[in-house]
Protein backbone atom coordinates (compact mmCIF):
# COMPACT_ATOMS: atom_id res chain seq x y z
CA UNK A 1 0.00 0.00 0.00
CA UNK A 2 0.95 3.68 -0.74
CA UNK A 3 -0.50 6.56 0.92
CA UNK A 4 0.21 10.20 -0.54
CA UNK A 5 -0.60 12.37 2.44
CA UNK A 6 -0.64 16.42 3.21
CA UNK A 7 -1.44 17.30 -0.39
CA UNK A 8 -5.02 18.94 -1.29
CA UNK A 9 -7.40 16.03 -3.19
CA UNK A 10 -9.39 17.25 -5.31
CA UNK A 11 -12.86 15.27 -5.29
CA UNK A 12 -15.87 15.59 -7.80
CA UNK A 13 -17.60 18.67 -5.80
CA UNK A 14 -14.68 19.64 -3.26
CA UNK A 15 -11.20 20.00 -2.25
CA UNK A 16 -10.17 18.50 0.86
CA UNK A 17 -7.39 19.99 1.86
CA UNK A 18 -4.21 18.15 4.02
CA UNK A 19 -6.31 15.09 3.20
CA UNK A 20 -4.54 11.68 2.49
CA UNK A 21 -4.81 8.94 -0.64
CA UNK A 22 -4.30 5.11 0.22
CA UNK A 23 -3.30 3.32 -3.19
CA UNK A 24 -3.46 -0.35 -3.16
CA UNK A 25 -3.28 -2.85 -6.03
CA UNK A 26 -3.71 -0.73 -8.44
CA UNK A 27 -6.56 0.38 -7.11
CA UNK A 28 -7.26 4.00 -4.88
CA UNK A 29 -8.47 2.11 -1.71
CA UNK A 30 -8.90 5.13 0.81
CA UNK A 31 -9.85 8.44 0.58
CA UNK A 32 -10.14 11.10 3.67
CA UNK A 33 -8.24 13.76 6.05
CA UNK A 34 -6.59 10.89 7.97
CA UNK A 35 -6.12 7.36 6.79
CA UNK A 36 -3.77 6.15 8.72
CA UNK A 37 0.26 4.65 8.23
CA UNK A 38 1.11 2.49 5.00
CA UNK A 39 4.12 1.11 4.11
CA UNK A 40 4.56 3.98 2.22
CA UNK A 41 4.08 7.36 2.37
CA UNK A 42 4.71 9.86 -0.09
CA UNK A 43 4.19 13.65 0.89
CA UNK A 44 2.34 16.09 -1.16
CA UNK A 45 2.43 18.72 1.10
CA UNK A 46 1.39 22.16 -0.08
CA UNK A 47 0.35 19.98 -3.61
CA UNK A 48 -2.68 19.50 -5.77
CA UNK A 49 -3.76 15.83 -6.29
CA UNK A 50 -6.11 15.37 -9.09
CA UNK A 51 -7.53 12.50 -11.26
CA UNK A 52 -4.85 12.07 -13.92
CA UNK A 53 -5.98 14.02 -17.49
CA UNK A 54 -7.37 11.82 -20.48
CA UNK A 55 -6.67 13.81 -23.49
CA UNK A 56 -9.22 12.34 -26.09
CA UNK A 57 -7.63 14.54 -28.97
CA UNK A 58 -4.16 14.28 -29.89
CA UNK A 59 -2.21 13.97 -33.07
CA UNK A 60 1.38 13.99 -31.62
CA UNK A 61 4.06 15.81 -29.80
CA UNK A 62 7.86 16.04 -29.55
CA UNK A 63 8.60 15.46 -33.35
CA UNK A 64 6.22 12.32 -33.33
CA UNK A 65 3.46 12.56 -35.18
CA UNK A 66 0.89 9.41 -34.94
CA UNK A 67 1.00 8.29 -38.70
CA UNK A 68 4.41 8.18 -38.79
CA UNK A 69 5.51 4.71 -38.48
CA UNK A 70 4.24 1.33 -35.74
CA UNK A 71 6.20 3.43 -32.57
CA UNK A 72 4.76 6.65 -32.37
CA UNK A 73 1.97 5.73 -30.70
CA UNK A 74 4.18 3.97 -27.67
CA UNK A 75 6.52 6.68 -27.94
CA UNK A 76 3.98 9.90 -27.11
CA UNK A 77 2.65 7.09 -24.51
CA UNK A 78 6.33 7.63 -23.31
CA UNK A 79 6.39 10.92 -23.01
CA UNK A 80 2.44 11.79 -21.57
CA UNK A 81 2.71 11.37 -18.21
CA UNK A 82 4.99 14.32 -17.63
CA UNK A 83 2.20 16.44 -18.56
CA UNK A 84 -0.29 14.86 -16.28
CA UNK A 85 -1.61 12.38 -18.47
CA UNK A 86 -2.69 8.85 -17.75
CA UNK A 87 -5.00 8.13 -20.74
CA UNK A 88 -5.87 9.25 -24.09
CA UNK A 89 -6.49 8.60 -27.41
CA UNK A 90 -4.29 8.61 -30.11
CA UNK A 91 -5.48 10.58 -33.32
CA UNK A 92 -5.09 10.32 -36.89
CA UNK A 93 -6.22 12.72 -39.36
CA UNK A 94 -7.68 11.40 -42.85
CA UNK A 95 -5.13 9.27 -44.25
CA UNK A 96 -5.57 6.18 -47.13
CA UNK A 97 -6.69 2.83 -46.38
CA UNK A 98 -3.15 1.37 -45.62
CA UNK A 99 -1.86 4.49 -43.49
CA UNK A 100 -4.79 3.74 -41.00
CA UNK A 101 -4.43 0.05 -40.75
CA UNK A 102 -0.49 0.52 -39.76
CA UNK A 103 -1.57 3.38 -37.24
CA UNK A 104 -4.63 0.92 -36.18
CA UNK A 105 -2.94 -1.63 -35.54
CA UNK A 106 0.17 0.29 -33.68
CA UNK A 107 -3.07 1.62 -30.99
CA UNK A 108 -3.67 -1.86 -31.10
CA UNK A 109 -0.33 -3.31 -30.22
CA UNK A 110 -0.15 -0.17 -27.77
CA UNK A 111 -3.71 -0.67 -25.73
CA UNK A 112 -1.49 -2.80 -22.75
CA UNK A 113 0.24 0.10 -21.51
CA UNK A 114 4.02 -0.25 -21.00
CA UNK A 115 5.33 0.33 -17.88
CA UNK A 116 5.81 4.33 -17.28
CA UNK A 117 3.20 5.14 -20.21
CA UNK A 118 -0.24 6.83 -19.79
CA UNK A 119 -2.88 4.43 -21.16
CA UNK A 120 -4.17 4.09 -24.59
CA UNK A 121 -7.68 4.32 -24.93
CA UNK A 122 -8.86 3.65 -28.28
CA UNK A 123 -8.24 5.73 -31.41
CA UNK A 124 -9.84 8.67 -31.98
CA UNK A 125 -10.45 9.26 -36.37
CA UNK A 126 -10.76 12.37 -37.66
CA UNK A 127 -11.98 10.64 -40.37
CA UNK A 128 -11.95 10.78 -44.08
CA UNK A 129 -15.96 11.40 -43.98
CA UNK A 130 -15.56 14.95 -43.64
CA UNK A 131 -16.60 18.42 -45.56
CA UNK A 132 -13.86 19.36 -47.87
CA UNK A 133 -14.48 22.84 -46.96
CA UNK A 134 -14.14 22.72 -43.38
CA UNK A 135 -11.24 20.33 -43.79
CA UNK A 136 -8.43 22.86 -41.96
CA UNK A 137 -5.17 21.07 -42.38
CA UNK A 138 -7.07 17.32 -43.30
CA UNK A 139 -5.25 16.53 -46.68
CA UNK A 140 -8.03 17.08 -49.45
CA UNK A 141 -7.02 13.91 -51.79
CA UNK A 142 -8.04 11.55 -48.58
CA UNK A 143 -11.32 12.58 -48.62
CA UNK A 144 -14.47 10.78 -49.60
CA UNK A 145 -18.03 10.63 -49.09
CA UNK A 146 -20.09 8.23 -47.54
CA UNK A 147 -20.04 4.75 -49.67
CA UNK A 148 -23.11 3.61 -50.88
CA UNK A 149 -24.52 0.21 -50.90
CA UNK A 150 -22.58 -2.29 -53.77
CA UNK A 151 -19.69 0.35 -54.16
CA UNK A 152 -16.32 -0.76 -54.46
CA UNK A 153 -13.36 -0.65 -52.77
CA UNK A 154 -11.64 1.02 -55.22
CA UNK A 155 -12.58 3.46 -58.35
CA UNK A 156 -10.39 4.80 -60.83
CA UNK A 157 -7.57 3.29 -58.75
CA UNK A 158 -8.30 5.18 -55.98
CA UNK A 159 -9.94 4.16 -52.64
CA UNK A 160 -13.50 4.74 -51.70
CA UNK A 161 -15.35 5.36 -49.01
CA UNK A 162 -15.59 1.43 -48.51
CA UNK A 163 -11.84 0.76 -47.87
CA UNK A 164 -11.69 3.24 -45.31
CA UNK A 165 -15.00 1.14 -43.16
CA UNK A 166 -13.14 -2.06 -44.29
CA UNK A 167 -10.27 -0.85 -42.55
CA UNK A 168 -11.97 0.17 -39.50
CA UNK A 169 -14.33 -3.09 -39.08
CA UNK A 170 -10.77 -4.89 -39.05
CA UNK A 171 -9.36 -3.26 -36.00
CA UNK A 172 -13.02 -1.95 -35.02
CA UNK A 173 -12.19 -2.69 -30.82
CA UNK A 174 -9.22 -0.18 -31.17
CA UNK A 175 -11.40 2.51 -32.99
CA UNK A 176 -13.08 4.54 -30.05
CA UNK A 177 -13.75 8.32 -31.61
CA UNK A 178 -14.93 8.60 -35.48
CA UNK A 179 -15.03 12.10 -36.36
CA UNK A 180 -17.48 12.96 -40.02
CA UNK A 181 -19.56 15.66 -41.10
CA UNK A 182 -23.47 14.52 -41.22
CA UNK A 183 -24.43 16.46 -43.78
CA UNK A 184 -22.54 14.48 -46.49
CA UNK A 185 -24.76 12.47 -49.03
CA UNK A 186 -25.39 9.64 -46.85
CA UNK A 187 -23.56 11.00 -43.42
CA UNK A 188 -26.66 10.13 -41.47
CA UNK A 189 -26.75 6.41 -42.09
CA UNK A 190 -22.57 6.35 -41.49
CA UNK A 191 -23.54 8.00 -38.26
CA UNK A 192 -26.17 5.27 -37.09
CA UNK A 193 -24.11 2.03 -38.50
CA UNK A 194 -21.18 3.22 -36.63
CA UNK A 195 -23.20 3.69 -33.22
CA UNK A 196 -24.36 0.22 -34.17
CA UNK A 197 -21.10 -0.80 -34.43
CA UNK A 198 -20.19 0.51 -31.04
CA UNK A 199 -18.02 3.38 -31.91
CA UNK A 200 -18.78 7.40 -30.63
CA UNK A 201 -19.68 9.23 -33.33
CA UNK A 202 -17.90 12.85 -32.86
CA UNK A 203 -19.68 15.78 -34.83
CA UNK A 204 -16.88 18.64 -36.95
CA UNK A 205 -14.92 19.56 -39.61
CA UNK A 206 -18.77 20.34 -40.99
CA UNK A 207 -20.89 22.85 -42.39
CA UNK A 208 -23.99 20.75 -40.93
CA UNK A 209 -26.84 23.67 -40.27
CA UNK A 210 -28.58 23.31 -36.29
CA UNK A 211 -31.30 21.21 -38.31
CA UNK A 212 -28.68 19.06 -39.96
CA UNK A 213 -26.77 18.55 -36.68
CA UNK A 214 -30.17 17.88 -35.15
CA UNK A 215 -30.91 15.09 -36.98
CA UNK A 216 -27.29 13.35 -36.55
CA UNK A 217 -27.76 13.85 -33.06
CA UNK A 218 -31.41 12.11 -33.02
CA UNK A 219 -29.48 9.64 -35.49
CA UNK A 220 -27.16 8.73 -32.19
CA UNK A 221 -24.40 11.33 -32.32
CA UNK A 222 -22.95 11.97 -29.20
CA UNK A 223 -19.83 14.18 -29.43
CA UNK A 224 -18.52 17.36 -31.01
CA UNK A 225 -14.88 17.44 -32.37
CA UNK A 226 -13.11 20.86 -30.83
CA UNK A 227 -16.26 22.85 -30.99
CA UNK A 228 -16.56 26.10 -32.76
CA UNK A 229 -13.12 25.40 -35.04
CA UNK A 230 -14.02 23.90 -38.39
CA UNK A 231 -17.81 24.66 -38.05
CA UNK A 232 -19.56 27.45 -39.10
CA UNK A 233 -19.75 30.60 -36.09
CA UNK A 234 -22.45 30.48 -34.07
CA UNK A 235 -24.91 33.16 -35.06
CA UNK A 236 -28.50 34.17 -33.17
CA UNK A 237 -30.38 33.65 -36.34
CA UNK A 238 -28.70 30.48 -37.68
CA UNK A 239 -26.38 28.59 -35.05
CA UNK A 240 -25.33 25.97 -37.43
CA UNK A 241 -23.47 22.73 -35.72
CA UNK A 242 -21.81 24.56 -32.75
CA UNK A 243 -25.65 25.66 -31.46
CA UNK A 244 -26.98 22.19 -32.18
CA UNK A 245 -24.48 20.94 -29.77
CA UNK A 246 -24.94 23.39 -27.19
CA UNK A 247 -28.43 22.92 -27.07
CA UNK A 248 -28.61 19.38 -26.59
CA UNK A 249 -27.19 17.71 -23.37
CA UNK A 250 -26.77 14.23 -24.87
CA UNK A 251 -23.43 15.53 -26.68
CA UNK A 252 -20.18 16.30 -25.25
CA UNK A 253 -18.48 18.97 -26.60
CA UNK A 254 -14.42 19.26 -27.14
CA UNK A 255 -12.88 22.54 -26.11
CA UNK A 256 -8.94 22.91 -27.22
CA UNK A 257 -8.10 25.20 -24.24
CA UNK A 258 -5.16 27.09 -25.34
CA UNK A 259 -6.59 30.33 -25.33
CA UNK A 260 -5.57 30.82 -28.99
CA UNK A 261 -8.35 28.26 -30.80
CA UNK A 262 -10.98 29.48 -28.62
CA UNK A 263 -11.28 32.81 -26.20
CA UNK A 264 -11.67 31.44 -22.63
CA UNK A 265 -14.44 33.74 -22.95
CA UNK A 266 -16.37 32.06 -24.86
CA UNK A 267 -15.14 28.48 -23.37
CA UNK A 268 -16.17 30.05 -19.95
CA UNK A 269 -19.83 30.13 -22.01
CA UNK A 270 -19.55 26.29 -23.27
CA UNK A 271 -18.74 25.51 -19.62
CA UNK A 272 -22.12 27.52 -18.37
CA UNK A 273 -24.49 26.67 -21.36
CA UNK A 274 -23.41 22.59 -21.15
CA UNK A 275 -22.42 22.26 -17.23
CA UNK A 276 -19.29 20.12 -16.80
CA UNK A 277 -20.30 17.15 -17.45
CA UNK A 278 -20.95 18.62 -21.16
CA UNK A 279 -17.46 19.87 -22.20
CA UNK A 280 -14.03 18.08 -21.91
CA UNK A 281 -10.72 19.85 -22.66
CA UNK A 282 -8.41 18.63 -25.15
CA UNK A 283 -5.39 19.81 -26.62
CA UNK A 284 -5.64 18.56 -30.45
CA UNK A 285 -1.75 18.84 -30.21
CA UNK A 286 0.36 17.72 -32.80
CA UNK A 287 4.21 16.54 -33.29
CA UNK A 288 4.74 20.48 -33.07
CA UNK A 289 4.17 20.18 -29.13
CA UNK A 290 6.99 20.55 -27.07
CA UNK A 291 9.12 22.03 -30.12
CA UNK A 292 10.67 25.39 -30.33
CA UNK A 293 8.47 28.23 -32.43
CA UNK A 294 10.17 28.08 -35.78
CA UNK A 295 10.76 24.59 -35.63
CA UNK A 296 9.08 21.76 -38.40
CA UNK A 297 7.11 18.89 -37.90
CA UNK A 298 4.66 16.44 -39.52
CA UNK A 299 1.04 16.47 -39.47
CA UNK A 300 -0.34 13.53 -41.61
CA UNK A 301 1.38 13.87 -44.78
CA UNK A 302 1.67 17.80 -44.72
CA UNK A 303 4.96 19.69 -43.24
CA UNK A 304 3.44 21.94 -40.16
CA UNK A 305 5.46 24.97 -38.76
CA UNK A 306 5.49 25.36 -35.02
CA UNK A 307 4.32 28.96 -34.46
CA UNK A 308 3.84 30.95 -30.92
CA UNK A 309 0.68 29.29 -29.27
CA UNK A 310 -0.65 26.84 -32.24
CA UNK A 311 0.79 25.07 -35.72
CA UNK A 312 0.39 26.22 -39.30
CA UNK A 313 1.08 24.59 -42.84
CA UNK A 314 3.02 26.69 -44.57
CA UNK A 315 0.28 28.53 -46.08
CA UNK A 316 -0.80 29.52 -42.73
CA UNK A 317 -3.97 27.75 -42.41
CA UNK A 318 -3.91 26.37 -38.36
CA UNK A 319 -2.72 23.04 -37.53
CA UNK A 320 -4.00 22.10 -34.47
CA UNK A 321 -2.06 23.55 -31.74
CA UNK A 322 0.92 23.25 -29.49
CA UNK A 323 -1.04 22.81 -26.22
CA UNK A 324 -0.18 20.42 -23.26
CA UNK A 325 -3.16 19.03 -21.06
CA UNK A 326 -1.37 20.79 -17.83
CA UNK A 327 -1.64 23.75 -20.13
CA UNK A 328 -4.70 23.84 -20.82
CA UNK A 329 -5.62 22.78 -16.68
CA UNK A 330 -3.72 26.28 -16.44
CA UNK A 331 -5.60 27.97 -18.86
CA UNK A 332 -9.09 26.49 -17.57
CA UNK A 333 -8.49 28.35 -13.79
CA UNK A 334 -6.13 31.07 -15.05
CA UNK A 335 -7.97 32.88 -18.03
CA UNK A 336 -10.98 30.70 -18.44
CA UNK A 337 -12.09 31.62 -14.43
CA UNK A 338 -12.74 27.94 -13.72
CA UNK A 339 -12.57 26.58 -10.06
CA UNK A 340 -9.93 24.15 -9.45
CA UNK A 341 -13.09 21.12 -9.66
CA UNK A 342 -14.29 22.61 -12.55
CA UNK A 343 -11.45 22.47 -14.13
CA UNK A 344 -10.21 18.88 -13.23
CA UNK A 345 -13.62 17.73 -14.35
CA UNK A 346 -13.33 18.93 -17.65
CA UNK A 347 -9.47 17.79 -17.97
CA UNK A 348 -10.08 13.87 -16.40
CA UNK A 349 -13.39 13.32 -15.16
CA UNK A 350 -15.85 14.08 -18.21
CA UNK A 351 -13.60 12.82 -20.57
CA UNK A 352 -12.91 9.36 -18.33
CA UNK A 353 -17.36 9.14 -18.66
CA UNK A 354 -17.50 10.38 -21.93
CA UNK A 355 -14.97 6.96 -23.17
CA UNK A 356 -17.42 4.88 -21.24
CA UNK A 357 -14.17 4.63 -18.56
CA UNK A 358 -16.40 4.50 -15.31
CA UNK A 359 -12.87 3.53 -13.68
CA UNK A 360 -11.35 6.01 -14.25
CA UNK A 361 -11.06 10.25 -13.42
CA UNK A 362 -12.42 10.16 -10.09
CA UNK A 363 -10.17 10.23 -7.25
CA UNK A 364 -12.84 7.79 -5.38
CA UNK A 365 -11.73 4.42 -3.78
CA UNK A 366 -12.58 1.25 -6.20
CA UNK A 367 -10.89 3.66 -8.86
CA UNK A 368 -8.10 3.26 -11.15
CA UNK A 369 -5.14 5.06 -8.88
CA UNK A 370 -4.43 7.21 -12.08
CA UNK A 371 -3.74 10.37 -10.78
CA UNK A 372 -1.64 13.61 -10.99
CA UNK A 373 0.27 15.71 -8.26
CA UNK A 374 0.41 19.70 -9.01
CA UNK A 375 2.65 21.82 -7.50
CA UNK A 376 1.19 25.63 -5.72
CA UNK A 377 1.54 27.16 -9.48
CA UNK A 378 -0.46 23.53 -11.08
CA UNK A 379 2.63 22.39 -12.73
CA UNK A 380 3.59 18.79 -12.83
CA UNK A 381 5.42 16.58 -9.90
CA UNK A 382 3.91 13.51 -10.18
CA UNK A 383 2.48 11.24 -12.17
CA UNK A 384 0.60 7.70 -10.93
CA UNK A 385 -0.62 5.19 -13.40
CA UNK A 386 -2.53 1.93 -11.85
CA UNK A 387 -0.74 2.69 -8.66
CA UNK A 388 2.96 2.94 -9.87
CA UNK A 389 4.52 6.59 -10.17
CA UNK A 390 5.63 6.88 -14.22
CA UNK A 391 6.97 10.79 -13.43
CA UNK A 392 8.67 12.07 -10.71
CA UNK A 393 10.07 16.15 -11.59
CA UNK A 394 12.90 16.66 -9.89
CA UNK A 395 12.23 20.29 -9.59
CA UNK A 396 10.13 19.54 -6.87
CA UNK A 397 11.32 19.35 -3.25
CA UNK A 398 7.89 19.72 -1.99
CA UNK A 399 6.97 16.46 -3.15
CA UNK A 400 9.09 13.50 -1.42
CA UNK A 401 8.42 9.40 -0.61
CA UNK A 402 9.83 7.18 2.05
CA UNK A 403 10.06 3.45 1.94
CA UNK A 404 12.37 3.03 -0.92
CA UNK A 405 9.24 4.11 -3.95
Amino acid sequence: MVRLRGGHLVLADRVVRGGALALDGGRIEEVGADIGASPVDVDCTGCWVLPGFIDTHIHGEYGADMLADAEAVARVAARLPRHGVTGFCPTAVACAPEALDRFLAAVGAAVHTPAGSARVLGAHLESNFINPDYRGAQPHDCLRRPPRAGEPRLCDGEFTGVAILETIAAHRAHVRIVTLAPELDGGLVLVASLVAAGHRVSLGHSAATFEQGQAAIAAGARHATHLFNRMPPLSHRAPGLAGAVLADDAVTCEVICDGYHVHPAMVRMAVRAKGVAGVLAITDATAGAGLPVGATARLGQHVIHVREGRAELADGTVAGSVLTMDGAFRMLIAEAGLSVTEAARLCATTPALALGRHDLGLLEPGRAADLVVLDERFRVRQTWVGGVRVWNSSASPAVSATGGL
